[in-house]
């Protein structure tokens, strides 16, 4: 009764929210958009993706449009862009034809940190697309890289040599132990077949997917690891995003599509999503022989209805133990099913508050960030969407209720003219409140083609947690990473140099991989905590190893934070899996208060600040690193 009444409320508020969202736009470097923007109703735009209408253009004090503007000339580096120095920028994504007559063309591929050799330092997989000649069998298809971390700040491509090149037109990628052998695994979704990347433990994978049964066939796009019922081993979630022919690909001049569903401001560009049929999502339950079992329907999350799946994440978001699941869906509602212990979810999406924003509207949902941002034990969510749209921040009220608070939050105006992939909550400063940063580029590179205040490429954006439910916008400074320009498509967020900052490695759509490195300045102390899942001697349960599901509070400097450990997120991406705390000026690292995903709970006393702790489930503390060094030893390897 409870949940209706509140459904009921933010029904009732739709009209409010829809007022309060005029008010003055002040943007970076002094530039100010139109007083009270406000939208034309969204028929004004047109085109296939969901948005709230059409806003007056936002240009900088140059005349540039803020996507691709706005900088300013001084002010705190948070990001450098490393790119170049690191190797990455050596590869290059590829997805169709530069022209984009095609949504296959359009959404690029994600970004999955992984170590898959176990040495400590987190490798880098970028999946890539693929071109139409590539398809039948005319030209070499692009490759997908695995990036091994080199310890010195480089990186260098081993995908051949790993035998994981995937060598199809590739989407979504999750990481995750599906065997439980304690070496990290790899799915990519396709459009084709996926991908099931099995680590062999000697630095080169097999490709298992056939024989586990995962493989299915059409377009995959997203894709989760998470132990739903409890049996101690990952299973399987994948979005399905459009239903796709190639034979008779999506185009207004065939009419088999209306126009409207085929044009911005009256131009025409790629069809859909809206008009084109959807493709179903798929339950994988894992099988604990190598193979899986398709539960989709059984367990209430078929997707009968088809809609346009994009981010997947299992996470718990009502506190009970179990891993809810939540889909970010493209101009049509979300998802939200909890997760009811037998086997079975319930669909809450609209009783949430999850499947709209605060105006009761559906939106293009696409980047899907999970995170307590205001350190009170419970999940929100960010959501990311498309330009001249409001970026939607879910606040966590319990009970599995949420209500969108973007807004009141201070991140909307700003990111209006952006279209939103990649996003995440990420302490960058290590104050111990978590920030907010989204991963921007276009879908239509006409765009640049017209005066409309936006550009294909565009740049980061970042906001700094204010520690009272507020943000504030981080203006990017000239030269920065903040200032860096990119397609930008998936990202994933984590600490590759092992020094306690998180930094973001991006995979733009047509371009070259892009690695910000944190640089903030700040003097801060951290944590982070390396999970390895066990047995529970009481119950006999058994977490998987990877501990994909722990949920970790940990009580220091005054504060309660909270870190999940999941699998997917960001734009169909896979973010490092450490549970990463940030301490301000704390020189006591806290305790730490671990439910493993059995059900078991842990409390552990960290020794020291600034280390990268092992915790094995029943055991403790099991190995340290101390910024980038094991204790006491010379070497990165773990104990």
């Amino acid at each position: 009764m409870r949940k209706n009444v509140l459904f009921r409320r933010r029904s009732c508020a739709f009209l409010t929210q829809i007022l309060a969202c005029a008010s003055l736009w002040v943007v970076a470097n002094g530039s100010c958009a139109a007083q009270n923007p406000k939208p034309q109703p969204a028929s004004g735009m047109g085109g296939g993706i969901s948005s709230a209408g059409t806003f007056a253009p936002v240009y900088d004090a140059e005349k540039r449009p803020i996507t691709a503007g706005g900088f300013v000339e001084a002010g705190p580096v948070v990001f450098k862009d490393i790119s170049k120095a690191s190797g990455l920028a050596r590869w290059k994504h590829v997805m169709g034809t530069a022209q984009k007559k095609y949504i296959l063309e359009t959404d690029g591929s994600g970004v999955g940190l992984i170590d898959y050799d176990n040495d400590g330092w987190l490798d880098i997989y970028l999946v890539n697309g693929s071109t139409y000649d590539a398809l039948t069998g005319k030209a070499t298809p692009p490759h997908a890289a695995l990036f091994h971390n080199n310890h010195d700040g480089t990186f260098t491509d081993v995908a051949a040599k790993a035998g994981v090149t995937n060598d199809r037109w590739g989407f979504g990628v999750a990481i995750g132990d599906f065997d439980n052998d304690g070496w990290p695994d790899i799915f990519v979704c396709n459009f084709g077949k996926n991908r099931l990347y099995r680590n062999n433990h000697d630095g080169t994978f097999t490709d298992v997917a056939e024989k586990a049964g995962v493989t299915l066939g059409n377009w995959s796009d997203g894709a989760t690891w998470g132990d739903y019922d409890g049996d101690g081993r990952l299973d399987l979630f994948v979005s399905g995003y459009v239903h796709y022919d190639l034979n008779h690909q999506p185009d207004s001049d065939t009419g088999k599509v209306p126009f409207t569903y085929c044009q911005l401001h009256g131009f025409k560009v790629m069809c859909g999503p809206h008009g084109l049929p959807g493709e179903p999502d798929h339950l994988f339950h894992n099988n604990g022989n190598g193979t899986f079992t398709d539960v989709s329907v059984k367990a209430g999350v078929a997707d009968k209805d088809g809609y346009y799946g994009f981010t997947s994440i299992f996470v718990d978001v009502n506190n009970d133990g179990k891993p809810d699941l939540l889909v970010a869906n493209d101009s049509v509602p979300n998802y939200l099913y909890i997760n009811r212990g037998d086997g079975t979810f319930e669909d809450q999406s609209y009783v949430s508050g999850f499947a709209l924003n605060n105006e009761g509207r559906e939106i293009a949902s696409m980047g899907l960030a999970v995170g307590d941002y205001r350190n009170n034990g419970l999940v929100d969510l960010l959501v990311t969407d498309f330009s001249d749209d409001y970026k939607a921040l879910y606040r966590n009220d319990g009970d599995a209720s949420f209500t969108e608070v973007g807004e009141q939050a201070g991140i909307t105006q700003v990111a209006v003219p952006f279209v939103g992939w990649g996003d995440g909550f990420i302490d960058y400063d290590n104050d111990g409140w978590k920030d907010i940063m989204m991963i921007n580029g276009h879908v239509y590179p006409q765009v640049d083609e017209h005066d409309w205040g936006t550009t294909f490429a565009e740049r980061p954006l970042l906001f700094r947690n204010l520690q009272n439910g507020k943000f504030e916008y981080v203006p990017p400074v000239k030269g920065s990473g903040l200032a860096t320009l990119t397609s930008g498509r998936g990202a994933a967020f984590g600490d590759l140099f092992n020094d306690g900052k998180v930094d973001v490695v991006i995979n733009p759509i047509d371009g070259p991989a892009v690695l910000l490195r944190n640089v903030n300045p700040d003097k801060n102390h951290w944590v982070e905590l390396r999970l390895v899942g066990g047995a529970d001697a009481a119950t006999g349960r058994r977490s998987p190893r990877d501990a994909v599901g722990a949920t970790v509070y940990l009580t220091a400097n005054g504060m309660r934070q909270r870190e999940d450990v999941v699998s997917g997120g960001s734009y169909i991406s896979s973010n490092d899996q450490r549970p990463h705390f940030g301490l301000g000026d704390a020189v006591d690292a806290g305790t730490a208060e671990i439910h493993w995903p059995d059900g078991a709970r842990e409390m552990v006393k960290l020794s020291a600040v600034d280390r990268i702790f092992t915790i094995t489930e029943g055991k403790g503390v099991t190995g340290t690193l101390c910024a980038t060094a094991v204790c006491g030893r010379k070497t990165m390897r773990r104990r």
